[in-house]
């Protein structure tokens, strides 16, 4: 009887992890199409790039081009592969969550996908309007300013990639204090070092002007409060069902 128990025990386990396969592989068939899409639009959205700009970039090596291209094209893949990942961990999970636990949990699925845009966004705008007048002003007309095509699309990827995933700090937050992992108490205590984080996060992705760091880091603070509000709304909304369920039991 025990070892029928397990069995079944096991063959649940096996069930479970085919079904995450599953969803796993038509997430990597959707990321695919995302790419090739990435693909076929990619000169528009180089154009888009290079429309800001007053510079003229140079192709030092025929390898170049095809990095842009597929970075470009990834970008694109991630971007419009998240919230259909989200989608399909969601519907993996759903059937251990309550009706409650569905009906906030999807919120989250749209919440990422427009954060991680607005991330995108918010980064491409830091860039042309603060990173790179900074770095050509350097220059002061002394020396003739030459950017290769990768070097200037890596910058940018530097720049927008890391905002991107940061903005998502609030939802991530969010998430982790519905699952009772992270507190409102634990992200207050923590602050400093946060902060500390966050600032050296702005120097990585900017250049080496303090003014500008500090720039660069606000909006992470920002995001950070942000964080710690969001985990106060659900924290108190937890305990007030927890309490209501004691009450009721």
């Amino acid at each position: 009887m025990k070892q029928d128990k397990s069995y079944d025990k096991e063959m649940g386990y096996l069930d479970h992890f085919a079904e995450l396969r599953n969803r796993l592989i038509v997430t990597a068939v959707i990321f695919v199409l995302f790419f090739v899409l990435g693909l076929y639009f990619v000169n528009d959205i180089r154009d888009f790039f290079l429309s800001d700009i007053d510079i003229t970039l140079n192709l030092i090596s025929p390898e170049e081009i095809i990095w842009v291209i597929f970075t470009i094209a990834f970008t694109v893949a991630i971007t419009g592969t998240l919230p259909f990942l989200c989608l399909q961990l969601w519907l993996f999970v759903k059937p251990g969550l309550t009706r409650n636990e569905r009906r906030v949990s999807a919120w989250y699925i749209p919440a990422v996908f427009l954060l991680f845009i607005a991330g995108l966004a918010f980064g491409y705008y830091i860039f042309v309007k603060l990173i790179l007048p900074f770095v050509l002003s350097l220059n002061d007309g002394i020396f003739e300013t030459l950017f290769s095509v990768e070097s200037y699309f890596r910058f940018i990827f530097q720049v927008t990639i890391p905002f991107a995933i940061f903005f998502e700090v609030p939802v991530i937050s969010m998430f982790l204090t519905s699952l009772g992992i992270v507190t409102p108490h634990f992200l207050n205590r923590t602050r400093k070092y946060a902060y500390f984080i966050l600032i050296i996060i702005g120097t990585m992705i900017s250049p080496p002007d303090f003014i500008l760091q500090i720039v660069v880091a606000i909006p992470l603070i920002v995001l950070y409060e942000i964080s710690i509000g969001l985990s106060k709304i659900v924290y108190r909304k937890k305990e007030e069902r927890h309490e209501a369920f004691m009450k009721e039991s």
